[in-house]
């Protein structure tokens, strides 16, 4: 085979680059298959003429490929829309520059001067909209996004310039106003004054959103016939399907801003999102949740995998239609519809979504898309969800017995090897539902959970899932 060259802008000399217009943290296979394709879109029908400069939101070293690449990359798109099948690839421009605030503080706060940028968009995961005490940055980066943004907006505000609009695009509940609040928590230990909360309040619009598309990540061929497919090497390279949802909590100026919607994307800007997201959070990444470590300890790899297995793929749907669907309020018929379209992307043979890739964070996740269902079905029926119950287990057996796999917060690892160290599975249980810290309540309040989680960790401890399901079906 001939060497082909890596992508860079000198493989497509008419490529038409745009002036900043959106600053962009996170920079991981989503929101470079959601949000800088979207901002593509706009581009191609010349709608928005704009480009995102991407600011590293944690790690302290700087990813070179981007550089390499002159910030390019492609998107696969792969699936069935409107019952067509669907094979597209797609070259994205849309990102200017990448910004590490730990290794350039100042080229980070000289962002704030630059009143073409007004809009600002993050994905810091589930773990990264979280408030942790912080010094007032002086000639040091923050460590935690929250007060990276705190610190941007306080420069803004000293330079009298407007504010931003925000659109957070982690999938926690009320992600905007979590944000906004954080922020001003940070103003006030800083003690920035009270004319600046003001002005974080007047003067920035804090969206809340929710996301929906699945991006398994790199496209699911040989790196040889990804090559021969594109003419040149991509390492940033990313497969996604051809749905996406972006619902935004907003005013309806913010189309002014992101004409989204003019291009003809699947974009609802509504006063109220709740019942969107919560049909979303429940119905689609809560089974995305609860199938990983139920596939992982499976022997699996994949979703599809999962769901044309049989036995996992019955637990689920039971799980789906008895335990979730019964505890949304909205109409049962449109959220069956919705469940079944779910079921259908999740069985879509063009992409390969890879349990461990989604297995990121499952704490936090399982915190946010599942144990609301699990409490408000105990309350409500005075008994615990027997399939949410035993995926629940199915993750705490993964962290207690595979500690190399696991991929997780430092802190949330920690408690784990606490709790594990603290001797049997019964004392497990009892340490890791007390964590306050990782559920938001002591669970073992819950009636019955305890026990019926030291039940199921006994039984995980010499079968996997699909074969304690089969022997109790």
């Amino acid at each position: 085979m001939t060497p082909v060259p890596q992508l860079s802008a000198a493989l497509f000399p008419d490529l038409t680059r745009y002036p900043e217009k959106v600053i962009q943290f996170g920079g991981g296979n989503f929101m470079r298959a959601f949000v800088d394709w979207q901002l593509q879109q706009m581009n191609d029908q010349g709608l928005f003429q704009g480009s995102a400069v991407l600011v590293q939101a944690f790690s302290k070293k700087i990813d070179p490929t981007f550089a390499e690449q002159d910030h390019l990359f492609t998107v696969l798109l792969n699936g069935i829309e409107n019952g067509q099948s669907v094979n597209k690839v797609e070259l994205v421009s849309s990102l200017s520059r990448l910004l590490n605030p730990a290794l350039d503080y100042e080229a980070y706060l000289k962002l704030a001067e630059d009143e073409q940028l007004s809009v600002i968009v993050s994905n810091t995961t589930e773990a990264g909209i979280v408030y942790q005490p912080e010094p007032m940055p002086t000639t040091e980066a923050p460590d935690y996004f929250p007060a990276k943004l705190a610190a941007l907006l306080y420069r803004r505000y000293t330079l009298k310039k407007p504010g931003f609009t925000i659109i957070p695009c982690e999938l926690i509940d009320r992600n905007g106003e979590k944000l906004l609040e954080i922020v001003q928590k940070h103003a006030e230990d800083w003690q920035l004054g009270s004319e600046f909360i003001s002005w974080l309040n007047t003067d920035n619009t804090f969206c809340c959103s929710m996301v929906d598309r699945i991006v398994p990540g790199y496209p699911n061929q040989s790196e040889t016939e990804l090559q021969q497919r594109l003419n040149y090497s991509d390492k940033l390279a990313v497969s996604a399907e051809p749905y996406m949802l972006w619902v935004i909590e907003g005013p309806q100026e913010v189309s002014q801003q992101l004409p989204l919607i003019q291009a003809g994307l699947n974009v609802i800007i509504v006063p109220d999102m709740t019942p969107y997201r919560e049909r979303k959070v429940h119905l689609l990444n809560g089974p995305h949740t609860a199938m990983v470590p139920l596939g992982l300890l499976s022997g699996l790899d994949t979703v599809e995998e999962v769901v044309n297995d049989h036995t996992l793929s019955a637990f689920l749907q039971d799980m789906i239609q008895h335990e979730l669907i019964p505890m949304l309020d909205l109409p049962a018929d449109e959220l069956r519809d919705y469940a079944k379209d779910v079921w259908d992307r999740f069985r879509n043979p063009y992409i390969r979504h890879e349990l461990r890739s989604i297995s990121l964070n499952s704490i936090s996740k399982f915190k946010a898309r599942l144990l609301p269902i699990l409490l408000s079905f105990a309350q409500k029926r005075s008994e615990l969800p027997a399939r949410i119950t035993f995926a629940f287990a199915a993750l705490l057996h993964s962290y207690q017995s595979n500690p190399s796999q696991r991929q997780d917060e430092a802190a949330v690892l920690e408690i784990f090897d606490r709790a594990t160290s603290d001797g049997d599975s019964s004392s497990f249980v009892s340490s890791i539902l007390s964590e306050t810290a990782l559920w938001g309540l002591d669970l073992n309040t819950v009636p019955g959970l305890a026990e019926r989680l030291r039940h199921h960790l006994k039984e995980l401890e010499s079968s996997s899932p699909i074969h304690l399901l089969n022997v109790s079906n």
